[in-house]
């Protein structure tokens, strides 16, 4: 049986996605860590196969890791071939691998055999990591949201988005809320990788031509770090920054994190301790055994205040708006924030 072999570059195979089901070969580990958004994996081998094989190449060459991998995999292969004809489309299926060979190549003439057309990524997911992070790089028309921690920004975000403005929500992407308490009550987070691929995919959706909302971000939201190109390009763009004081700040605090078991939050504080200094970091341990949340909730507000601050100082003139606001009312904020905007030009 003769296989003709169709590859098509990063831009032309992602957009097939809508039509055509997309499988990633490579093994459970490698998909885990970061996948291309929506691929089902049917690998062909898993974890400890893909070492014992990558192993033998290393030390023994191509010929002998071929026919090792070839007897590792042979008794799934028919399992794996049921898989691709449930997933298919039309007897279609987009495939990858990590670089567009081998394994890539195997599946695509074992789906074959069941009469499913497979076209493959060309260079594998590694061409496709280097094609999202260019892209992720290019100028597009963001406005930053910042505001003092406890601002409620995600809400005026949302806010923003029912009103018809385009929002990429950076902290539910990442699965964490920005600060020290901010995994309180996430799902486990993406590694960085699979956060830039969902970013890409996020961004994508929306028109090149339009102003795009985002929160203002450190460089890492938890221990997801954001693509160096992206960042600097966040760090260019024109910033609407809502000020409220610690008391309108309080009540909306309060509801959202004293939910938690206490254990949580003293994790969270403890997080924080070099910064917040012995002093403080006591005073902050030692109100919240005793149940009192406003103290430890000011204690923490007045380091963040105090760390925001000074980050937008090392803005450039002109780069930041602030809106002055005395009232904690969604809609009310969001209104000010987008009237402040609506003369920014971008």
């Amino acid at each position: 049986m003769t296989l003709n072999l169709r590859k098509l570059p990063s831009a032309e195979f992602l957009s097939l996605r809508r039509h055509i089901p997309l499988v990633d070969v490579r093994s459970p580990g490698e998909y885990a860590y970061g996948h291309i958004p929506g691929a089902v994996n049917i690998p062909l081998f898993d974890d400890t196969q893909r070492a014992e094989v990558g192993t033998l190449y290393k030390m023994e060459g191509s010929e002998k890791a071929v026919m090792r991998g070839i007897d590792l995999a042979a008794p799934l292969m028919s399992a794996k071939l049921a898989m691709a004809l449930d997933l298919a489309a039309d007897n279609q299926l987009l495939i990858h691998c990590w670089r567009g060979g081998m394994r890539s190549e195997a599946m695509a003439w074992l789906f074959s055999a069941g009469g499913i057309t497979a076209t493959m990524l060309e260079g594998g997911y590694k061409a496709y990591r280097n094609y999202i992070l260019e892209d992720l790089g290019r100028e597009r028309k963001f406005i930053i949201l910042g505001g003092l921690t406890g601002s409620g920004k995600t809400g005026i975000l949302k806010h923003i988005m029912s009103a018809g403005d385009p929002v990429t929500d950076l902290e539910g992407l990442a699965s964490h809320r920005g600060s020290a308490f901010g995994a309180l009550g996430q799902p486990p987070q993406p590694s960085s990788e699979h956060f830039a691929n969902l970013l890409y995919d996020d961004l994508n959706l929306k028109d090149a031509d339009t102003r795009i909302w985002l929160e203002d971000e450190s460089r890492n939201i938890g221990t997801v770090f954001m693509p160096d190109s992206f960042f600097d390009q966040m760090r260019k763009a024109p910033v609407v920054a809502l000020m409220m004081s610690i008391e309108t700040r309080m009540p909306r605090l309060l509801q959202e994190y004293t939910s938690f078991p206490v254990d949580q939050l003293v994790a969270s504080v403890t997080r924080i301790s070099k910064r917040l200094g012995g002093d403080k970091t006591r005073e902050a341990l030692e109100a919240l055994q005793r149940g009192d949340y406003p103290t430890a909730i000011k204690i923490t507000l007045e380091y963040y205040d105090k760390s925001y601050h000074y980050g937008l100082s090392k803005r450039l003139a002109g780069q930041v708006i602030f809106v002055e606001t005395e009232t904690d009312d969604v809609a009310v904020n969001a209104a000010r924030v987008q009237e402040a905007a609506s003369g920014i030009v971008l």
